[in-house]
């Protein structure tokens, strides 16, 4: 496909999102799920005229991870209050990293019995799908709670638990991967252990170093435009340092780099350049997610629903199952900490059922490796469990938060 018609493509696209949104608003559809809906329907269509689209699997995983990644991450951490996160980090932190990984290994479980089938589909893929199943998405909640007025805190803990815990899926997808297409197929726990740790906190080193930069700038620039520039630099200078210079995780690097970068604009700029930068990136991030979205949909397929059902709905329980027990029964636990706010069964109720899966999750999916024989079976599952929660758990969160008093 050349270069005009993609461009062509693209602002079509996005021309779409602009016109699905206020449908999707009267509808009360979730944004994001509207855009996956008429990404499919718009790909069938164009399929049906035997007009390319462009969209390719295997370019598909550059075009998230380099180019909208970035922006999404950034915008979150950069538009996020630090210090009501540092207030809840305790608990945000239990939620992204130990609390992932018993996802990770209870989905992997669930699945890897359900299924019953050891020779197609062994633990590591088992452990991949939970992996890459444990990441949260709050985009559609997170617009609820702005649009209702939810507290500060609720809005928090489910953003931070959804920056922090893509991080960390996508370095535990990154490390199966590798070890699933590893020639001698080995698996050292404490190896693996030793090597998360380095790339996870390799990443907000490096972020942090990213960070300091910008805030040695920022404070320094006099005009808004120039200072958004720079952290515009920092987010993808943060991301490619990491992943292609130190080989760690650009993700958590972008994080960090956001999270100073925004308290440095905050509280060392006036309300308007600051107000502006805070614009920009919501921009950015508003022409990210649509395009994400849009593109998810055109890469779904009907055979994933008719081959792979049962193992979707299977993968749609084990996600229940797993969020379930990590919030109703570990999180209590927790509350008993000293120095932690008690986080009441009211929000834990609407962080259960607001963990939606979304980008991440597909992006890791289509990153999968097609020579793994049991890829189809967890790209096929990423879906319908990415479609049950947009079109099933988000469009009742309004009633949910009614029934909880939030």
């Amino acid at each position: 496909m050349e270069i005009p018609h993609v461009i062509l493509f693209f602002t079509g696209m996005l021309l779409l999102a602009i016109l699905v949104e206020p449908l999707a608003e009267k509808s009360r559809l979730p944004f994001s799920a509207a855009l996956i809906l008429v990404g499919f329907i718009s790909s069938e269509v164009l399929v049906s005229f035997s007009i390319d689209t462009g969209i390719r699997w295997d370019n598909f995983y550059d075009l998230i991870f380099y180019v909208f990644l970035p922006i999404l991450i950034f915008e979150a951490a950069f538009n996020m209050n630090a210090r009501l996160l540092f207030k809840n980090i305790i608990p945000v932190l239990f939620m992204a990293i130990p609390l992932m990984l018993l996802s990770t290994g209870l989905i992997a479980v669930f699945l890897y019995y359900s299924i019953g089938y050891p020779e197609g589909f062994p633990w590591i893929a088992a452990l991949l799908t939970g992996a890459l199943l444990s990441a949260t998405d709050p985009i559609a909640v997170l617009a609820l709670f702005k649009k209702i007025g939810a507290p500060h805190r609720l809005s928090i803990l489910v953003d931070g638990e959804s920056l922090f815990n893509d991080a960390t899926a996508i370095v535990m997808v990154t490390l199966l991967v590798s070890l699933a297409t590893s020639s001698h197929g080995g698996f050292e726990w404490s190896a693996t252990t030793l090597e998360f740790l380095r790339i996870f906190f390799g990443g907000a080193i490096t972020g942090g170093l990213v960070g300091m930069l910008g805030y040695v700038l920022i404070p320094r620039i006099a005009s808004a435009v120039t200072g958004a520039v720079v952290s515009l630099i920092s987010a993808y200078m943060a991301f490619i340092i990491a992943e292609a210079g130190f080989h760690v995780s650009g993700v958590m690097a972008v994080l960090v780099a956001g999270l100073m970068l925004g308290h440095t604009s905050r509280n060392r700029q006036d309300e308007g350049r600051h107000g502006f930068m805070e614009q920009l990136w919501e921009y950015k991030s508003y022409m990210a997610n649509a395009m994400l979205f849009l593109i998810s949909g055109v890469t779904i397929q009907i055979a994933m629903f008719t081959d792979q059902w049962l193992a979707i709905v299977i993968g749609i329980a084990a996600a229940l199952i797993a969020r379930a027990v990590g919030i109703f029964a570990v999180i209590p636990g927790l509350n008993l900490l000293p120095g932690v706010e008690s986080v009441g069964m009211g929000y834990r109720i609407v962080m259960y059922w607001g963990g939606i899966r979304g980008a991440i999750t597909l992006a890791l999916a289509l990153s999968l490796p097609v020579e793994l024989p049991y890829w189809w079976t967890i790209q096929s599952i990423a879906y319908g469990v990415v479609i049950f929660t947009l079109f099933v758990q988000a469009p009742t969160m309004p009633l949910l938060m009614k029934k909880v008093a939030l």
